[in-house]
């Protein structure tokens, strides 16, 4: 008998701030269908640290309300405040059926890695691996000259070709390569590391529909 192929897990959302006394939760969303994704009854894995008590467990959604035009969920079993604190900045996912077509402008785990990566017009590695962080996803990028952690931002990463194999990138200077230091200026790297460090912790713009699923 042939093994049951696993879903594909889309990552839908995370948990931001406990709102209220009854167990809400903010949402931060990371689809353009969220009535779609957050019906009562869905379950979320969760990706919280190995430490945390509810890692390998699941929550079922229980309501999805509007606040300000902020989002925020209920979910069976967080019926306070405390409990509700527990769980900020975990990021959901949930199976996406086999049969439903995937939203616009979204990519999967499974469809960036192995792309090449291409700037200028030049090959210069392949995405190894996708790193799903509370602020930012990153681009693990295989070079000859070693792994290169590139934040999937529009800033960054202006195209992804599936189709074509390839995935276009416009770093800063010093991300890819090390750079000459300048007589009376700090090492270009130092600049290329900080513009990597601030697109991590704030720019929400990805070049994906945030989306961004996992296999």
């Amino acid at each position: 008998m042939a093994e049951a192929t696993r879903p594909q897990q889309l990552r839908v959302g995370r948990l931001t701030k406990a709102h209220g006394l009854k167990g809400a939760l903010k949402l931060e969303l990371y689809t353009d269908d969220p009535e779609r994704r957050f019906v009562p009854g869905a379950v979320f894995s969760l990706q919280v640290p190995a430490d945390s008590p509810w890692h390998g467990r699941t929550l079922t959604f229980r309501e999805l309300r509007w606040y300000n035009s902020q989002p925020v969920g209920f979910f069976e079993g967080v019926d306070d405040r405390t409990a509700a604190e527990g769980l900020v900045k975990a990021i959901l996912w949930v199976d996406q059926p086999v049969d439903e077509e995937p939203e616009p402008d979204a990519w999967y785990d499974h469809q960036l890695i192995g792309l090449e990566v291409v700037r200028d017009g030049e090959r210069i590695g392949q995405v190894a691996h996708v790193d799903h962080l509370p602020a930012q996803d990153l681009l693990v990028v295989k070079t000859k000259q070693g792994d290169v952690m590139v934040p999937f931002v529009a800033a960054f990463v202006p195209e992804v070709d599936v189709e074509a194999g390839t995935l276009t990138v416009t770093p800063p200077p010093g991300l890819f390569e090390e750079l000459p230091d300048e007589p009376d200026a700090p090492a270009g790297s130092g600049e290329a590391e900080a513009s990597v460090a601030d697109a991590v912790a704030g720019d929400d713009s990805a070049a994906a529909s945030d989306e961004n699923p996992g296999a």
